[in-house]
């Protein structure tokens, strides 16, 4: 009977032990792989630029620039022109218009996409559409590393999830660890072809103007004063309203006929007791 209880325990003991040994060489097969994976550092720099100039003609200039950055192989992100009023005025004209003066300032901004290598060439082309330069400015970002660390942990995610498939059953539990696994290599990946993107084709802000501008534009006349009759037609109109008070008020008067009778009664016999008084 003890026999058969210790064939058993034999095998169990052979099966871990064969477990133990697959877990520890996968382990060292993906140590190999760590240390015979491509650890070279390629550069990834980012540069990004920044502009601001004053020119002759926003108008010519946005044109300009557009055409400059075609050449270079480049695109036009965004961009925004607006004028900013600084003064208005109005001055009279003539009798039913006005002179409308309005100081303005005209700005332009441009965001653009210009590949890496011709960056310095544009930036010396557009600071010959300046009258002057206020400032330029190019700042250079270093993402070698985070590149290289990207890459790396992709590639311990694509052996992990070649053992998570090897290992998955339509019972087992790894399905979610391997679908987060997944998006991560995911996310690694698209981050390396953000930052080749941002390498190859650099980013660069231009802010530009030009000096303050006059307009001249003949308005109508908003003011309701200049629109009144002339003096003579004013005066005949008003001696004609002053004659209709008077007839209004006289009206007024005969409604308060018994008002009046009263007052005068009133005044008359006032004066009658004081003249008896002053001659007693």
């Amino acid at each position: 009977m003890k026999s058969y209880f210790v064939y058993p325990v034999i095998i169990f003991t052979f099966w871990s032990c064969s477990n133990t040994n697959k877990s520890y060489e996968s382990a060292d097969v993906t140590a190999a792989n760590l240390e015979n994976a491509d650890t070279a550092l390629t550069m990834k720099i980012i540069k990004t630029a920044d502009m601001r100039f004053r020119v002759r003609d926003v108008q010519d200039t946005k044109a300009q620039l557009s055409a400059a950055i075609k050449a270079e192989g480049g695109d036009i992100a965004e961009f925004t022109i607006q004028s900013n009023i600084q003064q208005t005025d109005k001055v009279k004209y003539s009798a039913d218009s006005l002179l409308e003066l309005t100081a303005y300032r005209t700005e332009g901004a441009v965001t653009a996409k210009i590949p890496s290598d011709k960056l310095d060439e544009f930036t010396n082309k557009v600071a010959k559409m300046a009258v002057f330069v206020d400032f330029q400015s190019m700042k250079l970002d270093d993402q070698s590393l985070v590149y290289l660390s990207n890459k790396l942990k992709n590639q311990n995610r694509a052996e992990a999830v070649n053992q998570l498939d090897k290992h998955a059953s339509k019972k087992s539990n790894s399905v979610g660890p391997a679908l987060g696994v997944k998006d991560d290599y995911v996310d690694k990946k698209i981050q390396n072809m953000q930052i080749d993107s941002r390498v190859q084709y650099s980013n660069i802000t231009l802010n530009f103007y030009q000096d303050n501008a006059v307009k001249k534009m003949i308005v109508a006349n908003d003011s309701l004063y200049d629109y009144k009759p002339d003096f003579l037609r004013r005066f005949v109109l008003n001696v004609q309203n002053g004659w209709m008070i008077f007839k209004e008020f006289i009206l007024i008067l005969t409604n308060l006929w018994m008002l009046i009778l009263l007052l005068l009664a009133g005044y008359f016999t006032f004066r009658y007791y004081r003249k008896r008084r002053a001659q007693a």
